[in-house]
């Protein structure tokens, strides 16, 4: 009986390998950091890169997801990552915050009116220039690379009073974060931008302190928005565009093995990405007509377009194919 065990035990190791990379690999951690709860999109994002990660990977990789904003704001976790700190390996930032570290054709990703639906963005991700633009952390030497996208809707402006087209935008207060391309597009669009600090936007918006602000709609309703504000306009004028990077120290710790598999646990988890973020918006939107809220199509996004071509060809400066290949994807 103890001679057929271990025949049987022995057959077990060769008919039944270890999936993913090979069991002899060397076990590494990784820390990964996300703001947003375990249960948000971007939560649930992380999630579904862990575990197909760890499966992948037959257990030698594992990545130990920090939600909630635990080890930092965004901006912060950044400087750690860039300064070398050690205490955080990956991350999932929007493709703007790299703008301050001198990233520049990551930016083209946010100028507004660039992206007519969710295809169109998933084919520039999904290419060769997609994956030009994710390198670019790399060839800037900020000790980062980047690893697969993902993103959470387009952005729309709100307001707490009606709102039917673009010129009931002129002369009001809508509140932006410290960017200069929202700034521009705000401007643009001739009203006036207002920086109010995120936690303070639903009390501005209810004492008209602004006139309106600009989230996906998904936060919008996640933040209460819509209690105050109950007007939204679907200019959709940037997506909330995402990339999820990993320091090169903790890249190189990985084997070449362990490198391929994370890469292909990102395109599985861009692909969860978009699928929940299409179904999570629909549902949001359909909730938040039951609740009230007051959605304004627009049906010719050219006026638009217009008013921000000046913000557009300035930040697009010297980048003009790239910019033109982006939009050309469209077709």
């Amino acid at each position: 009986m103890r001679k057929f065990a271990r025949i049987v035990l022995l057959l077990s190791f060769v008919f039944c390998p270890a999936s993913g990379a090979d069991a002899a690999e060397p076990g590494v951690k990784l820390v990964y950091a996300e703001v947003n709860p375990a249960d948000s999109l971007m939560g649930q994002t992380a999630r579904a890169f862990k575990e197909k990660v760890e499966e992948l990977s037959g257990g030698s990789v594992i990545i130990d997801v920090q939600y909630s904003g635990v080890l930092g704001a965004e901006n912060d976790v950044l400087d750690t990552m860039i300064g070398g700190g050690g205490t955080v390996d990956m991350s999932r930032i929007a493709t703007y915050s790299l703008n301050s570290y001198g990233s520049k054709k990551m930016s083209l990703l946010s100028l507004p009116y660039t992206f007519t639906g969710r295809e169109h963005f998933w084919k520039l991700a999904n290419s060769g220039l997609g994956a030009k633009l994710l390198n670019e952390s790399s060839e800037l030497g900020l000790g980062i690379k980047g690893l697969f996208y993902a993103e959470e809707g387009f952005r729309h402006f709100f307001f707490n009073s009606p709102v039917n087209g673009i010129a009931d935008l002129a002369g009001k207060k809508i509140r932006v974060s410290n960017d200069p391309i929202m700034t521009g597009m705000v401007n643009g669009l001739k009203a006036y931008p207002t920086v109010v600090s995120f936690n303070e936007l639903y009390s501005s918006l209810s004492s008209k302190v602004v006139d309106g602000a600009e989230q996906p709609i998904v936060n919008y309703q996640s933040n209460s928005f819509h209690e105050v504000a109950p007007y939204m306009i679907l200019d959709g004028h940037t997506l909330g565009c995402a990339e999820v990077v990993i320091t090169e120290s903790a890249w190189n710790k990985l084997t070449d093995a362990q490198k391929a598999l994370i890469v292909e646990a990102g395109k599985y988890a861009s692909g969860f990405n978009a699928d929940l973020s299409a179904k999570i918006e629909n549902d949001s939107k359909a909730g938040l007509r039951a609740a009230g809220v007051t959605f304004t199509e627009v049906k010719d996004i050219k006026a638009w377009q217009d008013a921000c071509a000046d913000i557009i060809s300035r930040f697009s400066g010297g980048m003009e194919e790239d910019y033109k290949a982006i939009v050309d994807m469209a077709r």
